[in-house]
């Protein structure tokens, strides 16, 4: 088997392919969240914090002169609402495969030597 055929039959499995889709669902939920933390969350919850060190923005925010704390606020912020989002996804995965192996499987209907069995039965009985 050419390496060609080989890497075709590697990169088509089922894994492969869920995870390059994982990958780049997960980028663009990671941008979506950034830009929640950083352009709406975050300066509201900072605002206060702003107007009381007299800036404007938030990379500014610093202890010391030195330390900026600023833009490490806004990634914990971040950081807990990606967690907190990936806990309730998996939290709903979670309780759909506990649905599923709470519904009981029906019985197996009887078979036919079962079935004749039970006739026969049914008929001595009777006599």
């Amino acid at each position: 088997m050419s390496i060609l055929k080989e890497f075709k039959a590697f990169a088509m499995r089922g894994n492969v392919i869920d995870l390059a889709v994982a990958v780049v669902i997960g980028g663009a939920f990671g941008k979506i969240v950034n830009s929640l933390i950083d352009d709406v969350i975050t300066p509201l919850l900072l605002k206060p914090a702003l107007e009381a060190a007299q800036l404007e923005n938030l990379a500014d925010l610093t202890i010391f002169g030195t330390v900026k704390y600023g833009n490490f606020l806004s990634s914990v912020i971040s950081f807990i609402i990606i967690a907190f989002a990936l806990f309730m996804i998996i939290k709903g995965m979670n309780a759909m495969q506990k649905k599923e192996a709470a519904a009981p499987t029906p019985p197996p209907a009887p078979s036919k030597e079962e079935v004749l069995l039970t006739e026969i039965r049914d008929i001595l009985k009777n006599k």
